[in-house]
């Protein structure tokens, strides 16, 4: 490769890295010290954990291998925000993240100030063969702090939700309005198709191998299911018919006393939302979000329908391009609107489909292999992204993936059925 083309993708590389950490520090610049430190509950980290993390996981995969003398800067933190890697050592308990009052938010900023000039001085001299043997760590450590990114603010989202006063964490934001589309259905012949990554571009490995599967006839609608279609369910006895849920869910509902999605509030007769720019009236039009596996099975079989499998999306997105999904804007409304009715942006959607390995999968080797790969048991597949996803994250063949009773996630639902 030509010099002027190894500077060319190293300065890519640079920018799309000082981006990456730029918008991190962005998201956090509303919050106070005391919104940073709190963990509601153990699925939740605190700001400043995530801050510190994706600084963690830059220094322990890019850094230490192959920055020769590479002193940390403070060896404790190692052990501190080292989230799940066996691999890589002990590890603080992630129930007690919140227990953290240091370092504090400036020490984890001076951190991630540390880590970006040594790992800039890197990209700025690496060489031909080092840029390419790096390649999947930038890429995948670009990647994961995006995804930090939208856990960040679904985190604070929490948090913030627990305070007896209307807190907002981005309080100036304009609302988006308008009317949701008619529900249609857009059919589909099924058949032998190819699913999965094909190769080019980033991808976690987790959309590999490419593979062939067969799918029979099916519809999906042309968008996600509202607030108002699921405020009839609602009104129709939804949580309280046995009959239309899964017996876990059935029993989960009936134990927390459930019947309305998680930030729902119903205040003198009129449900309000709560949201990232605080509470809100319900809009009616806009996607419902914060459902969990088993509230969007239950809809769905109420409606008659049922949830797609993860290939039946993945074929009917087809040619539709990411790009023209909602995506996250520090600086803009993060909260579904009736204008998210596309397959990206918006909510991301519940599949019917287990989180599972493809047919042919490894996870690679050493500890990055931990990323993905142990986590296939007892979770769904999402598609799709929503509008707290960062831009140009997603793809075709992305799978998210949570527990069936996760809620706090910007969750929601489209319908599939037979034909």
């Amino acid at each position: 490769m030509p010099r002027d083309a190894i500077e060319d993708a190293a300065g890519a590389l640079a920018e799309r890295f000082r981006q990456v950490r730029a918008r991190t520090l962005a998201l956090t610049a509303p919050l106070s010290e005391a919104d940073m430190t709190v963990q509601t509950m153990d699925d939740v980290s605190p700001t400043k954990w995530h801050m510190a993390h994706t600084t963690w996981f830059w220094e322990t995969f890019l850094l230490a291998p192959r920055v020769k003398g590479y002193r940390p800067f403070d060896e404790r933190f190692g052990f501190l925000f080292n989230s799940y890697y066996e691999q890589v050592g002990a590890r603080h308990a992630r129930p007690h993240r919140g227990e953290l009052t240091r370092p504090d938010a400036e020490t984890i900023r001076r951190y991630r100030a540390h880590v970006d000039a040594a790992a800039s001085d890197w990209l700025e001299y690496a060489s031909e063969g080092e840029l390419a043997e790096a390649a999947a760590i930038l890429l995948t450590g670009i990647a994961h702090e995006e995804q930090h990114q939208e856990l960040l603010l679904t985190d604070i989202k929490h948090v913030l939700s627990r305070n007896p006063f209307d807190e907002a964490a981005f309080p100036g934001a304009v609302a988006r309005s308008g009317r949701a589309a008619p529900l249609d259905w857009t059919e589909h012949a099924g058949g032998l198709h190819e699913f999965g990554h094909e190769g080019e571009g980033m991808a976690f490995d987790n959309e590999s191998p490419r593979h062939k599967a067969w799918l029979e006839p099916f519809a999906l609608a042309s968008r996600p299911v509202t607030n108002a279609e699921y405020r009839a369910f609602i009104e129709d006895g939804g949580y309280r018919t046995a009959a239309l849920w899964l017996s876990d869910g059935w029993t989960l509902i009936s134990e927390q006393g459930r019947r309305a999605p998680f930030y729902w509030r119903e205040r003198d007769g009129a449900w309000r939302e709560y949201t990232l720019h605080g509470e809100r009236d319900l809009d009616p039009n806009a996607p419902v979000s914060h459902v969990d596996y088993f509230e969007a099975s239950a809809y769905a079989a109420w409606a008659g329908a049922r949830l797609p499998d993860e290939r039946e999306w993945e074929l009917a997105a087809g040619a539709a391009d990411p790009a023209q999904g909602r995506w996250a804007d520090p600086e803009g409304w993060l909260h579904p609107c009736a204008a998210d009715a596309g397959l990206y942006g918006g909510v991301w959607e519940w599949t019917r489909s287990a989180y599972l390995a493809y047919p042919g999968y490894a996870p690679p080797k050493g500890a990055i292999g931990e990323y993905n790969g142990k986590f296939m048991c007892g979770q769904f597949v999402l598609r799709g992204g929503s509008c707290l996803t960062m831009p140009g994250h997603v793809r075709r063949t992305y799978r998210n993936f949570f527990p069936p009773a996760a809620q706090w996630q910007m969750t929601g639902l489209r319908l599939a059925r037979d034909i």
